[in-house]
């Protein structure tokens, strides 16, 4: 992208000064270098047909602003040792683009892969299917079948079958008929769509999934068949569940019988489901649509007692995700967030099950969950927290069969664990002294192909395997992987290098609020600055997650090192509340917001103050979502702390919110804690809007003295936009200093790539206005 072709446009229509200018010259420039880096989405290990080392895939994707679109690519590579802690890839020379995919999905033997194309009007679904060295199959499936397949995080589930003959997918279901007119009036046949007589009316109203799932009611099954292209339905499911996360069970007698899925039961109403891991949802069985012999003997009992094609398998638990059969199969092991079901919190401390599968066939719905790890209340010093895990690898087992290897929060650090469900233990394998985060990617055979990065280190490929597998407690050894991803320009590279960063322990002001010990543990802030020693520090940026049930962690951010890039040190909180912690911690927020994550930030800042590491006078903040509600608050409970704001969907008016918002329930349990989870309504009281507005930042706007920009998303349907532009629009009434920049087609996250570059360009421009 010709970057200078940018700037006059925005001169034309923005009115800039020319030094404004040439910070959006120069600003831009180095943004759009931070922008190209590209991103390691996901990545496949298969052992070589000639059992000679493993082929990897790797799938990568970079930002195209011309585009405005993600670009997806696909680069591979064969993996060899050459002694036992030497290891070699040998990459292609060249990525290949996955033009128009969806999503890619390898089958279970690497000899085939599956790539989904969605359509973006009423075209048909693309499923092609590939061989080593060319296109096998390719399959039309109407929008009569089926409407988009589900590719996101969490509804998402494509699975080959184990002969790699069926595959399942969730997909949305056919869109309900609609009601014919034409001048007369109703017509009670339906009329072809280009028929210029007639017109489709609306129907009636049906919910939808909230944030980022516009247009998407219900997630339901379907099954393809690679051989004949036939697609069928999943027979036997409730209207009232939403399905995802599907599976094959392990196959009985040669054949594929049954599958497993997540289902979310939404009988009134579908409240948002992004970012949220609360809503209650269960792993049901249910039967292959192409398999009619033997599988119809089968005794499943549903809730009523009667025949059923589906079984509820974790009754007794009101929460139960990401499911995952060992390798021999005996046993069902999953996530479950039963912590934030009852609690009302967004996002939880993960606990993990099993439950067996009986292998002969008899799926009783009276089955024993056993616990494997248990939620951790109160994490003490250096030890496990708990679990925070955002996805888990198809398969991640080691060949032992029993340990599974999980990406979870530990702190404001990312790492990799190794848990054994069969007795329970948990240790953690990514190297103990590292502050930066580790992720994850795939196995090789009992190796693992990870990827660390840092707030001043660009991912990096690293390989882990067993020091000694004899040895009751195991260690791990990691070697670097050379390899072309995510390389960067040497400017890039330079600027990354004379930056460093730290883990900060921040310890809690007032004790004597605290009502359990986990909440009077210390919190943690990420400090980025330059190694350089100056006599006065550099200006500070705060950077505050949203959530609130989020957290930072010490990974690489192209928009976060490019702020600091320009010559500010970065704080990057873990206000209490935030995940990593223990449960404690993270329950000590709710119905505290507004007032104890505020002071916590505020602390946090101070302690920063105190150590010598921020200079008082030049001091920025900015945050989204509930960022952004601790960034107007800031700005209003500390007016003349801040010289500059930038909020990014901020929650400004929980009054307002609470009528328009995805997720009303959150607005009640984060303004009266775990009670809100009992008293939300949708039609909230005089005494209940009374509440959530004094838990507001827009109570305290009249006291605000702070220049703030805006970054807005119209089709934010977690934060609608009123929230903001009310706000703002409060601000320029009281004469501070705002700007405001609407984006029309983005949602909560606002990163669509123009969107993304756009936002934080304006905010690196209006940081260095303020705090020169």
């Amino acid at each position: 992208m010709d970057v200078s072709q940018v700037v006059p446009q925005m001169e034309a229509h923005l009115g800039m000064d020319i030094a404004t200018e040439e910070d959006y010259t120069s600003q831009s420039q180095l943004l759009k270098e931070f922008t190209d880096i590209c991103n390691i989405d996901e990545a496949w290990i298969f052992k070589s047909r000639n059992g000679e080392g493993s082929k990897g895939m790797f799938s990568l994707s970079q930002p195209d602003l011309l585009a405005n679109k993600m670009r997806k690519f696909i680069l591979s590579a064969h993996i060899s040792s050459e002694t036992s802690n030497s290891m070699t890839f040998q990459w292609a020379p060249f990525p290949v683009e996955m033009e128009n995919a969806s999503i890619t999905v390898p089958s279970p033997s690497g000899s085939k892969l599956l790539v989904v194309k969605n359509s973006e009007n009423d075209s048909p679904t693309q499923f092609e299917i590939w061989g080593s060295s060319q296109l096998e199959k390719e399959f039309c499936v109407p929008q009569s079948v089926h409407g988009s397949v589900f590719t996101d995080d969490w509804f998402k589930g494509i699975s080959w079958s184990h002969d790699e003959s069926l595959i399942a997918y969730v997909a949305e279901e056919p869109a309900a008929s609609k009601p014919n007119f034409d001048s007369s009036g109703y017509k009670k046949v339906n009329s072809n769509e280009k028929d210029c007589g007639s017109w489709k009316g609306q129907g009636d109203f049906e919910e939808e999934w909230g944030e980022t799932y516009a247009g998407k009611k219900k997630p339901t099954l379907f099954v393809l068949n690679t051989k004949s292209g036939e697609v069928r339905a999943v027979r036997g499911i409730m209207s009232s569940l939403s399905a995802g996360q599907v599976i094959w069970a392990p196959s009985v007698r040669g054949a594929n019988e049954y599958m497993v899925f997540v289902g979310w039961s939404s009988n009134l109403r579908k409240f948002g489901i992004k970012y949220y891991n609360n809503r209650p949802c269960a792993i049901y069985a249910v039967k292959n649509p192409f398999h009619q012999s033997e599988a119809d003997k089968v005794d499943l009992k549903a809730d009523a007692g009667e025949e059923s094609p589906l079984c509820n398998l974790t009754q007794s638990i009101s929460s139960a995700f990401f499911p995952r059969f060992s390798p021999d199969g005996k046993y069902l092991v999953f996530l479950s967030a039963k912590s934030g079901v009852d609690s009302g919190a967004h996002w939880d401390t993960n606990s993990l099950h099993k439950i067996d599968w009986l292998m002969d066939r008899n799926l009783s719905l009276h089955r024993s969950i056993a616990d494997v790890v248990p939620i951790i209340m109160n994490a003490e010093e250096g030890c496990f927290p708990g679990l925070y895990c955002t996805n888990v690898l198809a398969n991640p087992w080691l060949s032992d069969g029993c340990t599974m290897i999980l990406t979870s929060s530990w702190r404001s650090s990312e790492v990799i664990l190794a848990v054994n469900v069969l007795n329970g233990s948990v240790s953690r394998i990514s190297p103990m002294e590292s502050d930066a985060s580790w992720e994850i990617f795939a196995l090789d055979g009992d190796n693992v192909i990870a990827v660390s990065s840092s707030p001043v280190d660009v991912p990096q490929l690293k390989y882990g395997y067993l020091i000694d597998k004899t040895q009751s407690s195991s260690s791990w050894s990691w070697l670097d992987i050379s390899s072309p991803i995510s390389k960067c320009s040497k400017k890039v590279e330079m600027l990354l290098a004379s930056r460093q960063f730290r883990l900060i322990k921040i310890p809690v002001e007032d004790v004597s609020t605290c009502t359990t010990r986990g909440a009077t543990n210390d919190f943690e802030a990420i400090f980025v600055s330059s190694k350089s020693k100056n006599d006065v520090p550099d200006p500070l940026i705060v950077i505050l997650h949203g959530g609130p049930h989020s957290v930072s962690t010490s990974s690489f951010s192209k928009s976060e090192a490019f702020l600091s890039s320009l010559g500010f040190s970065l704080l990057i909180v873990n206000y209490r509340g935030s995940l990593g912690f223990g449960e404690e911690a993270l329950q000590s927020l709710p119905g505290k917001v507004g007032s104890q994550d505020v002071n916590d930030v505020l602390t946090a800042i101070d302690h920063t103050i105190e150590i010598g590491l921020a200079n008082p006078s030049k001091i920025a903040v900015i945050g989204i979502s509930h960022g952004g509600f601790l960034t107007t608050h800031l700005i209003g409970q500390a007016p003349d702390k801040f010289c500059a704001a930038a909020a990014r969907n901020p929650v400004c008016n929980l009054a307002l919110m609470v009528g328009t918002t995805d997720i009303p329930d959150w607005c009640y349990v984060v303004s009266y804690g775990i009670e809100g989870k009992n008293i939300f309504t949708e039609a909230p009281s005089d005494e209940h809007l009374s509440l959530l507005y004094s838990k507001s930042p827009i109570s305290h706007v009249h006291k605000v003295k702070t220049p703030t920009l805006f970054l807005l998303g119209a089709q934010d349907l977690r934060v609608p936009v009123s929230n903001g532009l009310q706000y703002a629009r409060a601000l320029r009434e009281r004469g501070v200093d705002c700007k405001v920049i609407l984006f029309p087609h983005d949602v909560h996250a606002i990163k669509r790539p123009q969107s993304d570059f756009e936002s934080f360009l304006n905010v690196g421009v209006w940081f260095k206005k303020y705090c020169k």
